[in-house]
């Protein structure tokens, strides 16, 4: 199915979005609710849903994976968006595979119990001709055992994530003994969905390694399965704060800068954990992680994940949280927007079209409670793009990493400083493409010298250890707030290749694509990346000021009011007259 055209009149995006907000601030989505509640409202859901699939078919080929009344998911889209290659001819020819809808949504069906309230792993942004997926993380036994009625039947669910999750009688503890069985089916399924959609790495923000609650582990995760049933996968770590956080961010009237997370609370367990072959090329000493407050961290994630999509394999990737609708389409829309930028994904959409279609279907459509969050001034969706301001330069560029690979590949860092030290007089300036590189490093060496609580060696042995006894990826490297040894990470120049991407039809989708040819990457300059995100965050903060903006602070006395407006406009950089707000 071709991807429909449209010329919007000049305002109309203005007004789609204000309308998109103001829906997405009154009630959460649910598919099997037909959006919402009310006929109204469902004629608005249905416009959402329309111009989603308008704005994905201006530049993919794809395929609808029907959840029409929740039978999948019940916080899933009704029409779940599988792209399938962009929609011009070159690229069309760029990437070969062929999978029947059918097949992947078989898949789905029985992948989906292994996932916190069935939120399976759902491919939603393609980047040459790799899928970056999203989901929630794993059910653990008490869901498995405790919530195989109305919700995981009929995908309902409850507004809280926890309520309908039953203590088990000592009578019934008995099952735990059959876990294994249980678990090997489920979770089987789903890696194999996972190896359908080609994804490699798996991103976890949970602080958790489980989450608990009244006592009771009511998740899991890739990374504490006992049975290594993920070890052909790469597993990251890398722990972020949950939505209740951003009350914080909010109450310090919007800033982020110098607020740091309080990784000492008991029930914060999980540490960093990369595989060191990733991290060599970011120039970031991710021994500080706890250090770091809310923008160095969300920068630093999500320069990893760009360097992930951005390698030489075509291996894709997933990000979750634990009910995968907050911190999850935090990093899903960042990367979006973020590539997007660099005109490697969605060329033909303009700021305000992009805006609209990652507040659509990476927020709402995808079943964030903003009400919930709202009503607690958890406000991870604000930041989100407010937060794009601090990734308009070049360091956040996919681009930048390409150009860097094409430089003088397979050089590491200390070799190409070496070089610069030995021939000043060369004709290749060293200095000018590898200034972002060096600079903020913890040492030409890459020592890391605090908190380093244990790093793994490249020998095959210690490996196949590891891998049987602590995780699933080798050469991993671990912090947590145990001091120990100091042991060095070597850096390495990035390794990239350019880009393509995908687009459309009713009955086939193609995934696991593998690519054909290079292509060369549509490059947007730096100072045009700047400006195409700064016109995203102007457009999002002059629409939620004006519709979501005094529903996000308590209710006061109308001589409170011009205070309140101070406060949001303080926070966001909107100074001016009250019109603007």
């Amino acid at each position: 199915m071709a991807g429909a055209r449209g010329c919007p009149q000049a305002g109309s995006g203005e007004r789609a979005l204000a309308e998109l907000l103001l829906e997405f601030s009154r009630a959460q989505y649910r598919a099997k609710d037909g959006g919402g509640g009310g006929a109204g409202s469902s004629a608005k859901v249905e416009r959402i849903e329309k111009r989603c699939l308008e704005l994905f078919g201006r530049d993919y080929c794809y395929s609808l994976i029907q959840n029409v009344n929740g039978e999948i998911c019940g916080h899933y889209p009704r029409q779940i968006v599988f792209l399938e290659y962009e929609s011009t001819d070159r690229e069309r020819n760029m990437f070969e595979s062929t999978v029947q809808v059918s097949k992947l949504q078989d898949l789905i069906s029985r992948s989906k119990m292994a996932r916190c309230r069935g939120r399976f792993v759902c491919p939603v942004i393609l980047y040459k001709g790799k899928h970056v997926c999203r989901s929630a993380t794993l059910a653990g036994w008490g869901e498995l055992y405790g919530r195989t009625g109305y919700n995981y039947i009929f995908s309902g669910g409850s507004d809280d994530p926890w309520a309908d999750t039953e203590d088990l009688s000592e009578e019934d503890s008995a099952f735990r003994n059959a876990d294994s069985q249980l678990f090997d089916k489920v979770r089987g399924h789903d890696i194999k969905l996972l190896r359908y959609l080609s994804v490699r790495y798996i991103c976890d923000l949970m602080v958790e390694n489980k989450k608990v609650k009244f006592g009771l582990n009511v998740t899991s995760s890739e990374k504490v399965d006992k049975a290594q049933r993920y070890a052909d996968f790469t597993l990251l770590s890398i722990p972020y704060p949950g939505c209740e956080f951003f009350k914080e961010y909010k109450d310090r009237d919007y800033r982020a800068e110098g607020l740091v997370f309080n990784w000492k609370q008991d029930y914060v367990d999980a540490p960093l954990s990369i595989p060191v072959s990733l991290t060599r090329s970011l120039n970031i000493d991710w021994s500080e992680y706890q250090s770091w407050d809310l923008v160095q961290q969300t920068q630093n994630y999500l320069k990893l994940l760009i360097s992930l999509i951005n390698g030489d394999d075509d291996s894709g990737l997933l990000v979750h949280c634990i009910s995968g609708w907050d911190r999850t389409p935090l990093f899903v829309a960042l990367l979006r927007l973020s590539l997007w930028a660099d005109g490697l994904i969605h060329a033909s959409l303009e700021p305000a079209e992009i805006l609209y279609l990652t507040v659509a279907y990476d927020w709402f459509l995808f079943g964030h409670m903003l009400v919930d969050r709202l009503s607690k001034g958890e406000e991870i969706f604000f930041f989100c793009f407010n937060f794009l301001k601090h990734i308009t330069s070049e360091e956040f560029s996919a681009v930048t990493l390409q150009r860097r690979k094409s430089l003088l590949p397979g050089f590491t860092v200390e070799e190409i400083c070496m070089l610069k030290q030995r021939d000043r007089g060369s004709t290749t300036s060293l200095s000018s493409d590898f200034s972002l590189v060096l600079e903020s490093s913890p040492g030409a060496s890459g020592s890391f010298t605090s908190e380093v609580l244990e790093l793994v060696p490249a020998g095959a042995q210690t490996q196949a250890a590891w891998r049987k006894s602590r995780t699933s990826s080798p050469q991993t490297v671990l912090w947590s707030r145990t001091p120990q040894s100091e042991d060095r990470l070597p850096y390495q120049e990035a390794k990239s290749s350019s880009s393509s991407s995908s687009n459309h039809s009713d009955t086939f989708l193609r995934v696991g694509s593998s690519p054909l040819e290079v292509p060369k990457p549509r490059l947007v300059p730096v100072a045009g990346r700047e400006s195409r995100l700064e016109e995203v965050r102007s457009a999002f903060l002059a629409t939620y000021s004006s519709t979501i903006g005094l529903k996000a602070v308590p209710s006061s006395p109308a001589g409170a009011l011009g205070g309140l407006l101070e406060q949001f406009a303080r926070g966001v950089g909107l100074r001016g007259s009250s019109s603007t707000l």
